[in-house]
């Protein structure tokens, strides 16, 4: 069976997936696939050009929430350790790339 995650896993799992979920919704509205290499890093250094449609509040906001990403990651990880934090990352961009439907041999960063 497997173990249960504890109260503190389970809430920076939530905000992890709620910050995702967010960023998903901006990337198909921009038309910007965030998995594949090199394009959250453009994305973060506000080059909308990677973008198939322009949007520039929904850019912004994408940008943004990606920024957060990171800031929760760092935060994550001086809560839960960088093992269990990555745990937490890699379970939710899976779940992403599942409902994208995009192969597991992409990066995003």
């Amino acid at each position: 069976m497997a173990e249960e995650p504890s109260y503190s896993q389970a809430r920076w799992a939530k905000q992890f997936d709620e910050i995702t979920g967010e960023i998903a919704k901006y990337a198909s509205i921009c038309r910007v696939n965030l998995l594949d290499a090199g394009n959250i890093q453009r994305v973060l250094n506000d080059d909308s050009t990677v973008c198939s449609i322009q949007n520039e509040n929904a850019f912004k906001k994408m940008r943004s929430l990606l920024m957060m990403h990171y800031s929760v990651r760092e935060k994550a990880v001086a809560a839960l350790g960088p093992q269990e934090t990555l745990k937490i990352v890699d379970e939710i961009v899976a779940r992403l790339r599942k409902r994208l439907g995009d192969s597991p041999d992409k990066t995003g960063a």
